[in-house]
């Protein structure tokens, strides 16, 4: 059996891949990693557990919290909130780790298991090699007393969006602010609305009304053209997309026009460089960024330091070098100091409060970066061990990257789950873009065949 974690927790399509028992198993394990009996002081350890609306989320649910409560764990079962609201709650609550059940931004049929560290953390790899390790290991089950006990606490939500709201500072108000929010009938759908009325916004709702499977349905930051329409229809000053478990942010502005991760990343980065609080004035983001984005935060003195993709690595990055701000173009930001992980409530609530300290509108906010035409093609059935050696390929990529000099870029990526190679090429036209990638991926195709 291959690892289990990926990048973002244990993910698979719910009741095939991802089962009731390997839920209940991999509760388990990391009761067994993640409280160590040392550190309780003779108390029983504590988790806190989440999930999004999803109705495979119901039985995951049911299945991870007899594993924990088998293993001698106290539960509490906070209901359907936002994955950055089970991580704070697992601060703000004191328990000894937390878990999220979600897919985030992938289809209905898919599900997740995530886990949080004492105080909120992502796990590191070293953590999650040893609950695999658990997995099937021995284990000495508690009796009587010893067992966990089960309680709901649905009314943490409140907490959490009481700590948004407190984030953005009591003399900032969103008051004149008129946001369409896309909850992708998702885990935000309650809990993102409130935190935007909770400041004084003017809000809408659209899929806002999950039912169990319709969660990321033509809606939230994957889809967002119902929310360009309403935003327009509505006269709004600004659209805010969430996804599925609503740790990522993207946003619409009055004219309809997407605005991405970058730019958000870009428009707060900016705002904390003006007040002092941006560390060593450094940005963390991903080598999928926008060249675009690298060149603005130049241009204002920023340096950039970019990381694989994946907001893990993000973290990693900015718990390492002890930086404030982080992000992907796919719209997970990091607020250091607000959040321990990428949380879309949080980000929508500091872009609106830009908008109204600034006294700018999200286009004008936004203009701070020029996208550059980004050209992505994906090629699949090669070998992409070689992507890196081979020489054909590299003189081809070395050629295109001469064609392009400072004006563009070109990346390769293999493919962390598949057996294909992604080609990301950026130029000062789509044209020149679109062509350099599809002549790269024709040399990857013949280069890198099986």
């Amino acid at each position: 059996m291959g690892r289990l974690f990926g990048t973002d927790g244990v993910r698979g399509k719910a009741n095939e891949a991802l089962t009731a028992e390997l839920a209940m198993q991999l509760a388990v394990a990391a009761a067994h990693v993640l409280a160590d009996p040392s550190d309780l002081g003779g108390r029983k350890p504590r988790a806190v557990v989440g999930r999004d609306p999803r109705a495979s989320g119901e039985f995951l649910e049911a299945a991870v919290v007899a594993g924990l409560a088998s293993a001698g764990v106290d539960v509490v079962r906070l209901g359907v909130l936002p994955t950055p609201g089970v991580a704070y709650l697992t601060g703000a609550t004191g328990a000894d780790f937390g878990v999220m059940l979600s897919a985030s931004h992938n289809p209905m049929p898919d599900n997740g298991i995530k886990f949080f560290a004492r105080g909120g953390s992502k796990l590191d790899d070293a953590l999650e090699d040893a609950i695999e390790d658990r997995l099937e290991g021995p284990w000495t089950r508690p009796t009587g007393a010893a067992v966990g006990r089960v309680t709901d606490d649905t009314s943490l939500v409140e907490t959490y969006v009481a700590h948004l709201v407190n984030s953005v500072g009591g003399p900032i108000s969103l008051d004149g602010i008129t946001v369409v929010v896309d909850c992708a009938n998702g885990a935000g759908s309650m809990a993102g609305p409130a935190a935007f009325e909770a400041q004084g916004a003017r809000v809408f709702r659209i899929h806002a009304d999950p039912d169990g499977t319709n969660i990321n349905e033509n809606c939230g930051s994957t889809h967002m053209d119902s929310l360009r329409t309403e935003v327009l229809a509505r006269g709004a000053d600004i659209g805010v997309a969430l996804d599925g478990d609503a740790d990522r942010c993207l946003a619409v502005d009055a004219a309809g026009r997407i605005v991405d991760g970058d730019q958000i990343l870009a428009v707060l980065a900016l705002a904390l460089h003006e007040s002092g609080r941006l560390v060593r004035d450094t940005v963390v983001a991903t080598v999928m960024s926008n060249l675009g984005f690298v060149n603005a935060m130049r241009a204002h003195g920023l340096t950039v330091e970019q990381t694989r993709v994946g907001d893990r690595y993000v973290l990693e990055a900015m718990r390492e070098g002890g930086f404030f701000l982080g992000g992907e173009q796919s719209g997970h930001v990091v607020m250091m100091e607000h959040a321990t992980t990428g949380d879309g409530v949080l980000t929508g609530l500091h872009l609106m409060s830009r908008m109204v300290t600034s006294g700018q509108t999200l286009a004008q906010l936004a203009s701070v970066m020029t996208r550059l035409p980004q050209v992505m093609v994906n090629v699949p059935g090669v070998d992409k061990s070689r992507a890196d050696t081979d020489p054909e390929l590299i003189a081809a990529v070395e050629q295109a990257s001469t064609e392009l000099g400072h004006s563009g870029r070109v990346l390769l990526r293999p493919s962390g789950t598949e057996s294909l190679v992604r080609v990301m090429v950026e130029a000062e036209t789509f044209d020149q873009a679109n062509d350099l990638a599809h002549r790269l991926a024709d040399v990857v195709r013949t280069s890198l065949a099986l």
